[in-house]
């Protein structure tokens, strides 16, 4: 197994992939594998957990361990996993239905606990596998199988939650920019502690075109930025636009008519600005932002956590479970 070289074709299975021919979730299989080739564990200690809905066909894509679990239900089963068995590599593959609804309270959990986990999220803001209703991720308006005259909640925001939470690994990416979506998921894999990567993606039955605004090639650099550590924070079809701090807010203003020294530089450690980041939408008029938005590897982890505890109490105690199992009382049969 050292000897094996690992490809995202060695992480594939053999099986047929049934997804609607344009669905986004083909191109962020191809970076979920990438994360898997970067963190550099044999297939036999890769796990891929899933829920219910279009995405969480993907155990069967994926030449790992896999589980195919209930509906909401892939962050609790992958926490069990991890705590049991740390050494795993362990994935959950998520809807924005399956993570926001009804496995709201397992998601948020997973967050605040800082497990080790990488956990994407595929957001297409509808529940396509189950025809059409709308999830808390579509949008105000939006026209759904359950909403005939329009969604009139208003939509959750999974980053900005799980940056609230203490989330230390949080990205963006879409299902067209596949390149991103593979820097992401590399970096994802590579950081220790839960990494929380939202991936945009096309729905081409239930809703189609949902991101056509981010990713139209003519204007669609105008209405979104890809933010890289260090850099400025500059977007747009000509690089006409940057960001500059607003009082405790962010706004987008023309380059020329902002100091250089007040364009905002991205710094992946600042949480307050992450949280900021994490909202922005163009119907406030300001881009929305893909990339890392947060990152930092210092919190400890929970399965660290749970072993550290174990070993401190076999010291504390003096004696190993198998010393206490044939203590008192025992028998030979």
């Amino acid at each position: 197994m050292a000897d094996t070289q690992l490809t995202k074709k060695y992480f594939a299975s053999n099986a047929e992939v049934k997804w609607c021919p344009g669905c986004g979730d083909f191109a962020i299989m191809n970076a979920v594998r990438s994360g898997m080739v970067a963190a550099g564990k044999p297939r036999d200690e890769v796990a891929i957990v899933s829920g219910i809905g279009c995405s969480s066909r993907f155990p069967y894509y994926m030449e790992t361990y896999g589980f195919h679990t209930i509906h909401g239900r892939a962050a609790a089963v992958a926490s069990g996993m991890k705590v049991a068995n740390p050494k795993l590599d362990v994935w959950v593959i998520s809807g924005d239905g399956d993570s926001t609804a009804i496995g709201g309270n397992h998601f948020i959990h997973s967050i605040r606990r800082n497990l080790n986990l990488n956990y994407v999220m595929i957001n297409n803001q509808i529940y396509g596998l189950t025809k059409g209703q709308y999830s808390p991720t579509s949008q105000v308006g939006q026209i759904s199988k359950t909403s005939p005259y329009g969604v009139l909640d208003y939509p959750m925001e999974p980053l900005k939650v799980a940056i609230s939470l203490g989330g230390t690994f949080v990205a963006r990416g879409i299902d067209k920019n596949m390149k991103l979506n593979e820097e992401i998921c590399v970096r994802g894999a590579l950081h220790k502690g839960f990494s929380m990567m939202e991936i945009y993606a096309n729905c081409v039955i239930y809703n189609e075109g949902a991101h056509d605004k981010l990713t139209n090639k003519e204007s669609g650099a105008d209405y979104h930025i890809v933010l890289r550590h260090g850099e400025k924070m500059i977007f747009g079809t000509t690089k006409q636009y940057c960001l500059v701090q607003d009082g405790f807010g962010i706004k987008a203003v023309k380059i020329d008519k902002a100091d250089a020294a007040d364009i905002l530089v991205h710094d992946e450690r600042n949480v307050e600005m992450a949280s900021l980041l994490s909202g922005m939408r163009p119907d406030d008029g300001l881009p929305v932002a893909f990339g890392v938005l947060f990152a930092d590897d210092r919190k400890k982890t929970y399965d660290d956590m749970v072993y550290q505890q174990l070993d401190a109490i076999k010291v504390k105690r003096g004696r190993t479970m198998d010393d206490i199992m044939q203590e008192g009382h025992t028998w030979t049969v």
